[in-house]
Protein backbone atom coordinates (compact mmCIF):
# COMPACT_ATOMS: atom_id res chain seq x y z
CA UNK A 1 0.00 0.00 0.00
CA UNK A 2 1.19 3.20 -1.19
CA UNK A 3 2.20 5.25 2.59
CA UNK A 4 1.82 9.37 3.00
CA UNK A 5 4.48 10.89 4.41
CA UNK A 6 4.05 12.78 8.07
CA UNK A 7 3.74 15.75 6.30
CA UNK A 8 2.18 14.94 2.43
CA UNK A 9 0.57 17.88 2.51
CA UNK A 10 2.80 20.31 2.92
CA UNK A 11 6.04 18.76 1.39
CA UNK A 12 7.02 19.62 -2.47
CA UNK A 13 4.60 22.00 -4.71
CA UNK A 14 1.75 23.11 -2.57
CA UNK A 15 -1.07 23.07 -4.77
CA UNK A 16 -4.69 22.40 -3.68
CA UNK A 17 -5.74 19.84 -6.61
CA UNK A 18 -2.25 17.88 -6.45
CA UNK A 19 -2.49 17.31 -2.81
CA UNK A 20 -6.43 16.36 -3.34
CA UNK A 21 -5.40 13.81 -6.11
CA UNK A 22 -2.81 12.30 -3.90
CA UNK A 23 -5.16 12.14 -1.17
CA UNK A 24 -8.10 10.63 -2.86
CA UNK A 25 -5.60 8.04 -4.37
CA UNK A 26 -4.43 6.96 -1.25
CA UNK A 27 -7.84 6.93 0.84
CA UNK A 28 -9.68 4.93 -2.60
CA UNK A 29 -6.64 2.05 -1.67
CA UNK A 30 -7.28 2.23 2.11
CA UNK A 31 -11.31 1.96 1.07
CA UNK A 32 -10.92 -1.39 -0.88
CA UNK A 33 -9.10 -2.85 2.20
CA UNK A 34 -12.17 -1.45 4.85
CA UNK A 35 -14.55 -2.89 2.02
CA UNK A 36 -12.90 -6.56 2.91
CA UNK A 37 -12.93 -5.89 6.35
CA UNK A 38 -9.90 -5.26 6.53
CA UNK A 39 -8.79 -2.81 9.63
CA UNK A 40 -5.33 -3.23 10.09
CA UNK A 41 -2.99 -1.42 9.56
CA UNK A 42 -5.04 0.66 7.46
CA UNK A 43 -7.03 1.92 10.88
CA UNK A 44 -4.13 3.13 12.39
CA UNK A 45 -2.70 5.06 9.49
CA UNK A 46 -5.54 6.59 8.99
CA UNK A 47 -6.39 7.94 12.20
CA UNK A 48 -2.21 9.11 12.54
CA UNK A 49 -2.54 11.14 9.17
CA UNK A 50 -6.53 12.60 10.61
CA UNK A 51 -4.54 13.46 14.13
CA UNK A 52 -1.71 14.98 12.42
CA UNK A 53 -3.78 17.24 10.14
CA UNK A 54 -6.03 18.42 13.27
CA UNK A 55 -2.45 19.23 15.08
CA UNK A 56 -1.30 21.45 12.05
CA UNK A 57 -4.39 23.25 12.03
CA UNK A 58 -5.04 23.60 15.49
CA UNK A 59 -1.52 24.27 16.85
CA UNK A 60 0.00 27.53 14.81
CA UNK A 61 3.33 27.22 17.22
CA UNK A 62 3.67 23.22 15.94
CA UNK A 63 3.10 24.32 12.48
CA UNK A 64 5.42 27.13 12.40
CA UNK A 65 8.35 25.12 14.07
CA UNK A 66 7.66 21.96 11.68
CA UNK A 67 6.96 23.54 8.51
CA UNK A 68 9.59 23.03 5.54
CA UNK A 69 11.94 26.38 5.18
CA UNK A 70 13.98 27.36 2.27
CA UNK A 71 17.89 28.63 2.81
CA UNK A 72 18.28 32.18 2.25
CA UNK A 73 22.01 32.38 3.25
CA UNK A 74 24.75 31.80 5.26
CA UNK A 75 26.24 33.92 8.42
CA UNK A 76 29.98 33.41 8.20
CA UNK A 77 30.71 34.65 11.09
CA UNK A 78 28.67 32.55 13.06
CA UNK A 79 28.45 29.68 10.85
CA UNK A 80 24.80 29.87 11.16
CA UNK A 81 22.26 29.33 8.54
CA UNK A 82 19.66 32.08 8.32
CA UNK A 83 15.94 30.57 7.41
CA UNK A 84 13.23 32.20 6.02
CA UNK A 85 9.97 30.55 6.90
CA UNK A 86 7.24 29.69 4.33
CA UNK A 87 5.29 30.76 6.50
CA UNK A 88 5.17 34.05 5.80
CA UNK A 89 4.17 33.96 2.45
CA UNK A 90 0.06 34.42 2.63
CA UNK A 91 -0.91 33.39 -0.58
CA UNK A 92 1.15 30.21 0.17
CA UNK A 93 -0.45 29.76 3.66
CA UNK A 94 -4.16 30.09 2.34
CA UNK A 95 -3.42 26.99 -0.13
CA UNK A 96 -1.88 25.24 2.66
CA UNK A 97 -4.69 25.88 4.71
CA UNK A 98 -7.30 24.85 2.13
CA UNK A 99 -5.45 21.78 1.66
CA UNK A 100 -5.69 20.83 5.27
CA UNK A 101 -9.16 21.94 5.80
CA UNK A 102 -10.33 19.91 3.00
CA UNK A 103 -8.22 16.71 3.53
CA UNK A 104 -9.19 17.00 7.59
CA UNK A 105 -13.33 16.48 6.28
CA UNK A 106 -12.05 14.12 3.68
CA UNK A 107 -10.08 11.92 5.59
CA UNK A 108 -12.92 12.33 8.23
CA UNK A 109 -15.23 10.10 6.33
CA UNK A 110 -12.97 7.35 5.62
CA UNK A 111 -11.88 7.25 9.34
CA UNK A 112 -15.45 7.12 10.45
CA UNK A 113 -15.97 3.75 7.96
CA UNK A 114 -12.62 2.01 9.46
CA UNK A 115 -13.63 3.18 12.89
CA UNK A 116 -17.58 2.08 11.99
CA UNK A 117 -16.43 -1.71 11.23
CA UNK A 118 -14.53 -1.95 14.02
CA UNK A 119 -16.97 -1.14 16.55
CA UNK A 120 -19.54 -3.75 14.50
CA UNK A 121 -16.50 -6.32 15.31
CA UNK A 122 -16.22 -5.32 18.60
CA UNK A 123 -19.54 -5.47 19.77
CA UNK A 124 -19.81 -9.01 18.57
CA UNK A 125 -17.06 -10.68 20.64
CA UNK A 126 -17.58 -11.78 23.86
CA UNK A 127 -14.64 -12.70 25.99
CA UNK A 128 -15.34 -15.36 28.61
CA UNK A 129 -12.80 -16.76 32.01
CA UNK A 130 -11.59 -20.19 31.57
CA UNK A 131 -11.49 -21.85 34.61
CA UNK A 132 -10.25 -19.74 37.84
CA UNK A 133 -9.01 -16.69 37.07
CA UNK A 134 -5.69 -15.93 39.19
CA UNK A 135 -5.22 -12.84 40.90
CA UNK A 136 -1.96 -12.45 38.86
CA UNK A 137 -3.85 -10.89 35.20
CA UNK A 138 -0.96 -9.59 33.62
CA UNK A 139 0.03 -12.67 32.01
CA UNK A 140 -1.62 -15.74 30.60
CA UNK A 141 -3.58 -17.18 27.10
CA UNK A 142 -6.36 -16.30 25.37
CA UNK A 143 -8.04 -18.65 22.59
CA UNK A 144 -9.54 -17.22 19.50
CA UNK A 145 -12.61 -18.59 17.86
CA UNK A 146 -14.59 -17.27 15.17
CA UNK A 147 -17.60 -18.48 13.06
CA UNK A 148 -19.07 -22.05 12.77
CA UNK A 149 -15.96 -23.60 12.61
CA UNK A 150 -14.47 -25.53 16.16
CA UNK A 151 -10.70 -24.31 15.06
CA UNK A 152 -9.19 -22.06 18.21
CA UNK A 153 -6.27 -20.04 18.08
CA UNK A 154 -4.27 -19.84 21.13
CA UNK A 155 -2.02 -17.10 22.27
CA UNK A 156 0.43 -16.14 24.76
CA UNK A 157 -0.40 -12.33 26.26
CA UNK A 158 1.43 -10.59 28.23
CA UNK A 159 0.37 -6.90 29.71
CA UNK A 160 2.17 -3.58 30.71
CA UNK A 161 1.68 -0.65 31.96
CA UNK A 162 3.08 2.67 30.58
CA UNK A 163 2.41 6.29 31.51
CA UNK A 164 1.42 9.31 28.44
CA UNK A 165 0.57 12.54 29.18
CA UNK A 166 0.45 12.03 33.15
CA UNK A 167 -2.20 8.70 32.69
CA UNK A 168 -1.74 5.01 33.02
CA UNK A 169 -2.48 3.10 29.86
CA UNK A 170 -2.22 -1.09 29.25
CA UNK A 171 -0.68 -2.56 26.77
CA UNK A 172 -0.54 -6.09 25.43
CA UNK A 173 2.43 -8.15 23.99
CA UNK A 174 1.14 -11.14 22.24
CA UNK A 175 2.64 -14.51 20.82
CA UNK A 176 0.85 -17.56 18.82
CA UNK A 177 1.22 -20.66 20.53
CA UNK A 178 -0.71 -23.03 18.40
CA UNK A 179 -3.96 -24.46 17.04
CA UNK A 180 -6.31 -26.46 18.70
CA UNK A 181 -9.57 -28.21 16.91
CA UNK A 182 -12.15 -28.37 19.77
CA UNK A 183 -14.62 -31.52 20.43
CA UNK A 184 -16.46 -32.99 23.30
CA UNK A 185 -13.21 -34.04 24.68
CA UNK A 186 -11.13 -31.47 23.71
CA UNK A 187 -12.94 -28.31 25.52
CA UNK A 188 -11.42 -24.90 26.74
CA UNK A 189 -10.33 -26.62 30.44
CA UNK A 190 -8.92 -29.40 28.52
CA UNK A 191 -6.57 -26.81 26.15
CA UNK A 192 -5.86 -24.94 29.04
CA UNK A 193 -4.91 -28.18 31.04
CA UNK A 194 -2.54 -28.94 27.99
CA UNK A 195 -1.13 -25.51 28.16
CA UNK A 196 -0.57 -25.95 31.68
CA UNK A 197 1.44 -29.08 31.17
CA UNK A 198 3.95 -28.31 28.65
CA UNK A 199 4.66 -24.48 29.41
CA UNK A 200 5.74 -25.03 32.97
CA UNK A 201 6.96 -21.24 33.47
CA UNK A 202 3.19 -20.35 33.94
CA UNK A 203 1.70 -22.72 36.02
CA UNK A 204 -1.60 -20.72 37.07
CA UNK A 205 -1.90 -18.55 34.11
CA UNK A 206 -5.11 -16.59 33.65
CA UNK A 207 -6.92 -17.87 30.69
CA UNK A 208 -9.62 -16.15 28.30
CA UNK A 209 -11.75 -17.47 25.65
CA UNK A 210 -12.54 -14.87 23.02
CA UNK A 211 -15.03 -15.63 20.53
CA UNK A 212 -17.47 -14.30 17.64
CA UNK A 213 -20.09 -16.05 15.72
CA UNK A 214 -18.94 -13.94 12.75
CA UNK A 215 -15.84 -14.54 10.20
CA UNK A 216 -13.41 -11.67 9.68
CA UNK A 217 -9.90 -11.40 8.47
CA UNK A 218 -8.15 -12.73 11.65
CA UNK A 219 -4.82 -10.75 11.22
CA UNK A 220 -5.96 -7.45 9.92
CA UNK A 221 -9.50 -7.44 12.11
CA UNK A 222 -10.12 -10.26 14.61
CA UNK A 223 -6.89 -10.85 16.38
CA UNK A 224 -6.15 -6.40 16.75
CA UNK A 225 -9.56 -5.84 17.78
CA UNK A 226 -9.51 -9.30 19.72
CA UNK A 227 -6.27 -7.68 21.41
CA UNK A 228 -8.02 -4.55 23.11
CA UNK A 229 -11.04 -6.15 23.83
CA UNK A 230 -9.24 -7.94 26.02
CA UNK A 231 -7.10 -5.20 27.39
CA UNK A 232 -10.23 -3.33 28.06
CA UNK A 233 -12.03 -6.20 29.78
CA UNK A 234 -8.91 -7.17 32.15
CA UNK A 235 -8.61 -3.38 32.83
CA UNK A 236 -12.30 -3.30 34.23
CA UNK A 237 -12.30 -6.44 35.91
CA UNK A 238 -8.83 -5.19 37.63
CA UNK A 239 -10.54 -1.84 38.47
Amino acid sequence: MKQLSDTWFAEGYIDFELKKYTLLAYLQEINKYFNENKLYPQLADVVFHYNNLVAFRENKKFLQEHFPKKLTGVQMQKLQLLYEQIIEDTELMQELEDIINYSAVTIKKTLQTGVSIYEFVENKINITPVGIIPLDIKEGYFFLSSGNTKSTRVYHYRLSIFEKHDEKYRSIKTAYVDMWQRSIATTYEHIKSDLIRYHKSLPNPAVYSIETDLSFPVDETLLPVAKRSLVKYISGQAA
